[in-house]
């Protein structure tokens, strides 16, 4: 954005993303920490890269993005469609109980509002910066992409956790204690 700002066109943007993230890459290997999460960032943004140069336009970088939230978006509202939530199937992995969240309705209904918060964080994403997208407001899409990805994200994190603490299996009922005369 800074370069964007600072000398408009898209060469030079699109050459600073991709020096910066090759220099975080290379931040990673020295430091002999893994590299994975970089790399991904790395591939992402180069397809941006590429896409805003064969585009010729600053705005074609954020193309790919937009089709990533579409396609997780469909993903995430295929898994509820098909009683399959993503949250609960992510959840039973992390707690270990597999599938057996979907025995019980309370469980699945929780799962189910809160893949629906995660859906809704794609729609929120898309409804902002596709029209931003249209308008060729590059400065706005740069800004509201950054707004809206960590910070919207960590912020759909906190809402997803809210849900599903308590949806936790429900203990197994217990005889009362025995009394005694």
């Amino acid at each position: 954005m800074v370069a964007y700002l600072g000398w408009g066109g898209f060469r030079i943007p699109v050459i600073a993303s991709v020096a910066v993230m090759a220099v975080l890459v290379a931040v990673r290997l020295i430091q002999r920490t893994p590299a994975t999460q970089a790399l991904s960032g790395a591939v992402g943004v180069a397809i941006g890269a590429v896409w805003a140069w064969r585009s010729g336009d600053a705005s074609g970088y954020f193309v790919p993005g937009l089709w990533v939230n579409a396609a997780y978006l469909a993903g995430v509202l295929l898994s509820m469609a098909v009683g399959w939530p993503i949250v609960g199937v992510v959840m039973g992995l992390i707690r270990g109980e597999g599938t057996s969240w979907r025995e019980r309705p309370a469980e699945r209904r929780r799962y189910q509002l809160a893949s629906g918060v995660v859906a809704g964080m794609f729609v929120l994403r898309l409804a902002v910066q596709v029209p931003l997208y249209l308008a060729g407001a590059v400065a706005a899409l740069g800004t509201a992409k950054l707004a809206m990805g960590v910070p919207l994200f960590a912020l759909t994190l906190w809402g997803v956790w809210l849900l599903a603490r308590g949806a936790e299996g429900a203990p197994e009922p217990q005889d009362p204690p025995q009394t005694t005369r």
